[in-house]
């Protein structure tokens, strides 16, 4: 079997186990007889595992009218928390004391795990993070000494704090492919060209760290704002004025994550832990990471005019 193969076949083994986690909450929320929209939640559950395990199996049509059901779903408001199961604090407290700092290890195992396969193998990327998220699977299991039952109902209490947010890096993905594709990028060149002076190498730089961090604010997902705004700013008004690509385009993509830190958008980041943590404000996380990710889009634009030219 040649690496390409390889990275399909795990790649399709990893979206089947994600699948399988979603029929878990779909399940928990048929259960729960006190779920106030039991029905919707578990239809929303049911069918993102079907996209997510056969997506490659059945037509392109019938996966299109999915995602409109499940964004109907969303839009009507069935989608909603259940009864979750409330660890004991003094039992949570116990554990936390007896596992210390080794808690950590499944954590930190995901980039260890991950860039040992990146730098020794020719899979994907995608495949690496799908094989380090399996292992640390496992090494919690070891050392959290946990049951099958406390994995589920963990899961199910991830799954259900998401929500409609678990499907948002897919259609933010997509957003991003169709913004190119429509030619976004080159209306987005258009306008800022009647903007920023020609030549003016600082200016440009700004607009293309500024733009990235807007952009990826209002789509949550720095990659799919990557093509549109280098299309439309960088090639322009950085690279034709003799930016280093290498540099300059990795400086932009982590400009833009400065913009991961501001947005609600990046749901995995910014309203999960909220969530997770019972915070009150929704957007505290927001709020805690704003001075960071202003000072470090600042340091961006100076490290790109510096080193890029």
């Amino acid at each position: 079997m040649d690496i390409a193969k390889l990275s399909n076949t795990l790649l399709e083994i990893f979206y089947m186990m994600i699948g399988l986690y979603m029929i878990v909450t779909m399940v928990f929320t048929i259960k729960d007889k006190n779920h106030k929209t039991r029905i919707g939640t578990s239809i929303f559950w049911g069918t993102l595992a079907i996209v997510f395990m056969f997506g490659n199996y059945i037509p392109s049509t019938l996966v299109g009218i999915l995602v409109v059901l499940i964004a109907l779903l969303s839009v009507t408001k069935q989608i909603n928390i259940g009864t979750l199961k409330q660890l004991d604090e003094t039992f949570t407290n116990l554990k936390a004391e007896k596992l210390g700092l080794k808690i950590f290890i499944p954590s930190l195992s995901i980039a260890v795990v991950a860039m040992i396969i990146a730098s020794f193998t020719s899979l994907s990327g995608t495949v690496a993070i799908g094989i380090s998220a399996t292992v640390t699977l496992l090494l919690t299991f070891v050392i959290t000494k946990a049951n099958v039952g406390e994995f589920l109902e963990d899961s199910n209490r991830m799954y259900q704090s998401m929500g409609a947010f678990t499907i948002l890096p897919q259609l933010l993905a997509s957003l991003g492919v169709l913004f190119t594709a429509a030619g976004v990028g080159d209306k987005i060149s258009s306008i800022i060209s009647g903007v920023i002076p020609t030549g003016n190498i600082l200016v440009g730089v700004i607009a293309y760290c500024v733009g990235m961090a807007l952009f990826t604010a209002i789509m949550g997902n720095a990659f799919a704002a990557f093509s549109v705004i280098t299309v439309g700013v960088g090639l322009p008004f950085v690279f034709a004025q003799g930016g280093d690509p290498i540099v300059c385009s990795t400086l932009a993509l982590t400009a833009g994550y400065c913009g991961t830190l501001l947005t609600p958008m990046a749901a995995n980041f910014n309203m999960l832990p909220a969530a997770l943590l019972e915070l009150k404000d929704k957007n505290a996380v927001i709020k805690a990471q704003a001075p960071v990710a202003l000072v470090l889009l600042i340091v961006h634009i100076f490290l790109m005019y510096t080193l890029g030219f």
